[in-house]
């Protein structure tokens, strides 16, 4: 029994369909400001480290977790939103000598690629390539977020979280003042939900 050719014609154009599309969409989810923690510490003279946050960041994602391939990470931090609990040194850390916030407001990130890999705890890793931009220095930097999990929240609604844990110079944007007695690597921790769109 011979096939009907515009059967097999319409399972080819079927079978190219499904090669081209990808097996999962990407979702659009939007941090969660109330639920974002922005932290950073630096050496103090060697005997000690400061710590500090940025009390306001927004910011996008495009997450599957399935395809790393379509995820995207976006990020905004006001840099004037600093806050190391001594107003004194809030206002040295924002002026000229070290983020001069008039010049340079925000801090962004914006990803490239997203590659996933597994942590030695077995939870997953997304390693988010992209260009990080502060002090009005741009710089290709990868940073690991570690996948925390997804699902309905209490508030009726969707989300899911990530906590990223790196070390950055401060040098490399800019930032040179006092490198020596002050630090120059920073520690840097963000842990952020976001909520689907």
């Amino acid at each position: 029994m011979r096939a009907n050719p515009l059967t097999i014609a319409a399972a080819a154009v079927f079978a190219v369909g499904q090669l081209a599309t990808p097996s999962a969409r990407a979702e659009s989810f939007g941090i969660d400001p109330a639920h974002t923690s922005a932290v950073f510490s630096i050496s103090h003279l060697g005997y000690s480290y400061t710590y500090g946050m940025f009390r306001e960041a927004s910011g996008t994602v495009e997450f599957d977790k399935d395809d790393p391939a379509v995820c995207q990470f976006q990020f905004a931090i006001n840099a004037a939103s600093l806050d190391t609990m001594n107003e004194k040194r809030d206002e040295h850390l924002r002026g000229a000598d070290f983020f001069n916030v008039k010049q340079f407001p925000q801090i962004t990130f914006e990803s490239s690629s997203v590659e996933k890999t597994t942590g030695a705890d077995g939870k997953a890793i997304y390693n988010v390539t992209g260009t990080l931009t502060m002090h009005g220095e741009s710089r290709e930097v990868t940073l690991p977020m570690e996948y925390l999990g997804e699902g309905s929240s209490p508030f009726n609604d969707y989300r899911v979280g990530f906590l990223c844990q790196t070390t950055l110079k401060r040098s490399d944007f800019g930032m040179e003042f006092m490198v020596g007695p002050i630090g120059d690597n920073v520690g840097v921790t963000v842990s952020f939900e976001a909520v689907r769109k």
